[in-house]
């Protein structure tokens, strides 16, 4: 019965929120897979190592910055694989990749109460972080990846 309400919400969506959320989830099974490969056949795919893209951003991207990160976020909710931070922000990577926005894919490290070492991943698009920032600020920052546009 949960399904079918799922369902019917979802088909009551306007058609750009539905086709939002259909690429998502796509990306973030294309992600889950990539994740699945040793890490430094990947890392190449993710941008310019150790850079950043810049701070600055298009007024108008904002409310598109905005509905690719709840998209993102309401979508991995909803995947029968893992989503967790590394898949959602390489999706939401090539997600802005597609609209030809800049990127900055960061990762930290950190030691969890137990003291083993724990990593996240977040994701920033001009100001604006797009998935990962509720946990960023324990994290040290050990590698980032600048995907920029032209």
């Amino acid at each position: 019965m949960n399904s079918i309400k799922k369902m019917r919400t979802f088909l009551s969506l306007d058609m750009k929120t539905m086709s939002l959320f259909i690429e998502a989830y796509i990306y973030l099974g294309w992600a889950r897979i990539l994740k699945g490969r040793p890490f430094s056949k990947i890392a190449p795919t993710l941008g310019v190592p150790m850079n950043e893209t810049s701070l600055s951003y298009n007024e108008s991207n904002k409310f598109v910055l905005r509905d690719i990160s709840e998209a993102i976020h309401i979508m991995s909710r909803h995947t029968f694989w893992e989503s967790k931070c590394l898949v959602r922000a390489i999706a939401g990577m090539k997600m802005l990749e597609r609209r030809q926005m800049e990127s900055t894919l960061y990762l930290g490290t950190a030691k969890d109460e137990n003291g083993n070492m724990i990593a996240h991943a977040w994701l920033r698009s001009g100001p604006f972080y797009i998935t990962g920032a509720e946990e960023m600020k324990r994290f040290t920052v050990v590698n980032k990846f600048a995907r920029k546009i032209g």
